[in-house]
């Protein structure tokens, strides 16, 4: 596996990292030995970069990777977050931040983490306040570094002044453009890593793709409109056209769309998420695979910008998430 920085001054990782929110059950029930088993075959990769938080499973993510940390002695780097409050709302006071580490830290199995996301910024609250919070931990050992989670650029620039950000993370793939229109740039510009989630828009641009059915069954997938009934059927047109042109190269198509975001700029690390090692594979050609300008065109010729049907998220999924465009 190539490697990527994590920012000036952060760790050195796999240039592709491992999104833990399946680990709780989110797409579909799991097993510790299913997610034991992914977690050996990411690190046998050299997918050392690992991403989870509190809100998810209530806890369960971070508390199956503390077990495994436990119970091998690996060290991988680990980026959690907080900001989302589990009743409802959004939370990032001093107070909510430093007892919400505190658990993260102990289902962990950690006396630090590398990198501490505001999983949502709270509405109200200055983003310079709540830098300050998080760079006192950072003075205090407990945090490597800091990032932040579907902000403007704007916002990035603001907290950026008060002290240096270490990677902002939203959704981007070939079917979610929005950070092309400021926030990839920006973070170009200020020597920050960019974290892509959904690298592979939630399992449906892959060879196998999500089902209809299995989309519906297991919740989250379910509220997002791009896989209601109607606009499902209109990707998976997309998705027909652009499976025949990875299968034309002998390419998997998880392989293809994590290529694609690594070519956007040396500081972007995608983050694709899986429960098992038999999906983790189908990423690792992308570290070998080189787009040709022709296969770009080629590729944008058939998934152009705005291609896929249906928002992202749903209404209520929306709340707090930064729109600049």
């Amino acid at each position: 596996m190539k490697t990527r920085k994590l920012a000036a001054g952060g760790p050195e990782v796999g240039e592709i990292g491992l999104g833990c929110m399946s680990f709780a059950g989110a797409f579909g029930p799991t097993d510790d030995e299913t997610t034991f088993a992914c977690m050996d075959a990411a690190l046998a990769a050299g997918i050392n970069f690992w991403d989870t938080a509190n809100v998810y499973g209530d806890g369960k993510s971070e508390s199956v990777i503390g077990d495994y940390l436990a119970a091998t002695g690996a060290r991988p780097v680990i980026a959690t977050k907080v900001g989302i409050v589990r009743s409802g709302g959004f939370d990032n006071s001093r107070d909510h931040i430093r007892r919400e580490l505190e658990g993260s830290l102990k289902r962990l199995r950690q006396d630090r983490v590398d990198l501490y996301y505001i999983h949502r910024r709270e509405a109200g609250r200055p983003i310079e306040e709540v830098v300050e919070t998080l760079a006192r931990l950072i003075e205090e050992g407990l945090i490597g570094g800091y990032g932040l989670s579907e902000v403007a650029p704007a916002s990035l620039r603001r907290a950026h002044a008060v002290h240096p950000c270490r990677a902002i993370q939203s959704e981007y793939s070939l079917w979610s453009r929005l950070p092309e229109l400021g926030m990839i740039q920006t973070c170009a510009e200020l020597g920050v890593t960019f974290v892509p989630f959904s690298p592979v828009a939630r399992g449906f641009l892959t060879d196998s793709s999500v089902p209809y059915e299995l989309a519906h069954a297991d919740g989250f997938r379910a509220k997002i409109p791009r896989f209601s009934a109607e606009n499902y059927a209109h990707n998976k047109e997309y998705w027909v056209r652009f499976k025949a042109f990875c299968d034309a190269r002998g390419w998997p198509m998880a392989a293809v769309c994590l290529a694609w975001v690594l070519g956007k700029g040396g500081h972007m690390i995608p983050i694709p998420a899986t429960r098992t090692a038999q999906h983790l594979a189908e990423w690792l050609p992308a570290n070998e695979i080189v787009l040709s300008d022709q296969d770009l065109d080629e590729i944008a010729r058939i998934l152009p910008p705005g291609w896929a049907h249906g928002d992202r998220y749903w209404d209520a999924q929306s709340l707090n998430i930064e729109r600049y465009c």
